[in-house]
């Protein structure tokens, strides 16, 4: 499995991608949602470990360019405030999922494989 961490916050993305290293998902991780949709034209990933809140661009308007430019890819929403609000506009974007922070890495971890099995048997019915 192959996920792309964004987040600002740079203590806490590197330490979430070692984790997730550790555990055989190959993570990569950008600063900032302009970053990371620069880095998607170049690479290809399975999901998307992606911030709502973020200087620059948020991750709601990230969040639309990467549903609308690699729809295949499943998008974890990640936020440090509980905002009702924000969990269900990320939904109905097609966010796969919203989960806060601090986020338990066992629960992460289900959280991707799960997202990456939906696409898998999406992408079966599709065809």
């Amino acid at each position: 499995m192959k996920v792309l961490l964004v987040d600002d916050e740079c203590d806490f993305r590197e330490t979430l991608a070692k984790r997730l290293g550790r555990r055989g998902i190959e993570a990569h991780s950008v600063g900032a949602a302009a970053e990371a949709l620069a880095w998607l034209k170049d690479n290809t990933v399975d999901a998307v470990v992606l911030d709502v809140k973020m200087p620059g661009m948020d991750g709601i308007e990230a969040l639309k360019h990467i549903a609308a430019g690699h729809p295949g890819v499943a998008v974890l929403m990640l936020s440090g405030h509980a905002h009702v609000e924000t969990a269900m506009r990320g939904l109905e974007l097609g966010a796969f999922d919203y989960l806060m922070k601090p986020v338990d890495i066992e629960e992460l971890v289900f959280k991707l494989q799960d997202a990456c099995e939906h696409k898998a048997l999406k992408g079966k019915t599709a065809t």
